[in-house]
């Protein structure tokens, strides 16, 4: 055994008895500001989360020499125990969640998750997203790989943050629809999926630079460093507020202010309110490495517009209806836009139902805290088939209209919901709702003949991307005559980047080029 085997060892005893004794109740993280003297060194300390008792500090330390990738390893993950009223100095995490890329701890749920950044493949990180861990004893499991369609990240720097509920992650990236540098965006967890990442908007995102972003408990403020705000420095740390429930109205950005913002970098504003205290990293009087900061709640006052603003929030939501929402809307027909009835299910865990007039108006009161799959029938119409979340919306009211199409030959019908892992002809689970409700229609309209069309947006080499089109429509075409559905009734045909409806300039654009059809060639 070499000596550096030797120190592994060593690591992983002390972290084991270091974790039995803080279990144990020993040492109580008090409402104070306890010194960080023993956690900075002369390396650049990051990101610091602290566990869910408050006793453990994980942080990302860079280019430290005991690192899984030494010298030239980007950070990894490093532990601190709170005993006897002070920090102890870091101790190397271990092999399981650290190797020679970037590595770094997001938050912990009240499930007892711990998520990570990237995701892992015996013991390396492979793609991009973002992984749980479970403690196991004195230890932490073997990560799982978590899918979040459409993620993605061109920038070096990755950073986010997941809330303790363990349902919103929100991160900063380059990614689709970025602004300018690295943007902030936020997914969703429901159903044990997540959602594909929003861009919180041009409130919060500059042409410049949003890092190292986290959001409060309650799910209400949020925290992140920007170079695009006018700050003091390099990087300043902001706060602002959401302002209603569809993650698209925020406050303007302020300051946190002079007790936290200096001429230097400051990232990774993280506000631990069970413990009293926020912990932050800066660049201010270290040799351009961070170090990790503290700020007592005592001395954390934001400037007063926050006031209100929090009055204004409270103003709207005082009469919201609980766990309660009234939907409403039209069924028209696609060509001329006339009222039609129709058979509207909304399908949970529990189905509700309701019949559209006869000029399309429906509406209806049902459980605002479920995720629906929403099915629209009416016979010589194509089914259609939404998702709808209420979840992350809780509003009192909801207008949702709906376009049928008419059973000719020649419709064109757009399955917006069947989406494949980027580059694969892997379908993500959120698809096949959607797919069987064409089994559902094929099987309904006995006679009814499609030939399905594949499609992507013009980036990447053309061949393949003709290539990788048909493969898709070929693994639609076996799951349809896997669920009863004549080989003979379906065809289908990939057609790459060849037949884009909207120019590939924008992101939005090439989302709307790549996409999956069938067009009714019989009925």
């Amino acid at each position: 055994m070499n000596d550096y085997s030797a120190q592994r060892i060593f690591f992983r005893v002390r972290l084991a008895v270091v974790c039995i004794i803080v279990s144990a109740g020993l040492g109580e993280v008090r409402s104070q500001t306890p010194s960080l003297l023993n956690v900075n060194s002369r390396y650049d300390e990051q990101n610091p989360v602290l566990s869910l008792d408050g006793r453990v500090l994980y942080l990302t330390i860079a280019n430290h020499p005991q690192n899984i990738g030494g010298v030239k390893d980007p950070g990894d993950i490093w532990v601190s125990l709170f005993l006897n009223g002070r920090w102890q100095a870091p101790i190397h995490g271990g092999t399981v969640v650290n190797n020679e890329n970037y590595n770094a701890v997001l938050g912990f749920s009240n499930g007892g998750d711990m998520y990570l950044w990237g995701h892992y493949a015996n013991g390396t990180v492979t793609t991009q997203g973002i992984s749980t861990s479970q403690q196991r004893g004195t230890g932490w499991s073997a990560p799982e790989n978590i899918t979040i369609p459409y993620f993605l990240n061109r920038s070096q720097h990755g950073s986010g943050y997941v809330n303790r509920e363990g349902n919103i992650f929100v991160f900063s990236a380059e990614s689709y629809g970025t602004l300018g540098g690295e943007d902030i965006y936020v997914s969703f967890k429901n159903d044990n999926r997540w959602s594909e990442p929003l861009n919180l908007g041009k409130n919060i995102n500059t042409p410049f630079q949003e890092w190292t972003p986290s959001i409060s408990d309650d799910g209400y403020t949020l925290y992140f460093s920007s170079n695009g705000l006018n700050g003091a420095g390099s990087f300043d740390v902001f706060l602002c507020q959401r302002l209603d429930e569809t993650w698209e109205h925020w406050s303007a950005p302020i300051s946190v202010g002079t007790m936290v913002n200096t001429e230097s970098r400051e990232l990774y504003f993280r506000r631990f309110t069970d413990v009293g205290y926020s912990l932050f990293t800066s660049t201010h009087d270290s040799n351009r490495y961070g170090v990790i900061k503290v700020l007592a709640d005592t001395v954390f006052v934001p400037k007063p517009q926050l006031d209100t603003l929090l009055k204004i929030r409270e103003k709207v939501y005082e009469n919201k209806t609980t766990n309660a929402i009234i939907l409403f809307g039209k069924v028209s027909h696609s060509k001329t836009n006339a009222g039609i009835p129709a058979s509207i299910r909304f399908k949970s865990d529990s189905s509700f139902s309701i019949v559209a007039k006869a000029n399309g108006q429906y509406r209806i009161v049902i459980p605002s805290t479920k995720v629906y799959n929403i099915d629209v029938e009416r016979q010589g119409f194509v089914n259609a088939l939404e998702r709808l979340d209420l979840r992350t919306l809780h509003l009192q009211a909801l207008e949702l209209n709906f376009s049928l199409q008419p059973i000719d030959v020649g419709t064109l019908v757009n399955l917006k919901s069947v989406l494949f892992y980027m580059g694969t002809t892997t379908l993500l689970e959120e698809s096949y709702a959607e797919l069987d409700a064409v089994v559902d229609f094929l099987k309904t309209n006995a006679k009814v003949e499609i030939e399905l069309e594949g499609h992507t947006d013009n980036r990447g080499d053309a061949k393949k991307n003709l290539l990788l089109s048909q493969q898709r429509v070929d693994k639609i075409k076996s799951y349809l005559v896997s669920k009863g559905i004549a080989a003979r009734r379906v065809k289908g045909k990939g057609f790459g980047g060849t037949r884009p409806i909207a120019t590939d300039d924008s992101e939005e654009a090439r989302r709307m080029n790549r996409r999956v059809e069938f067009l009714i060639t019989r009925n």
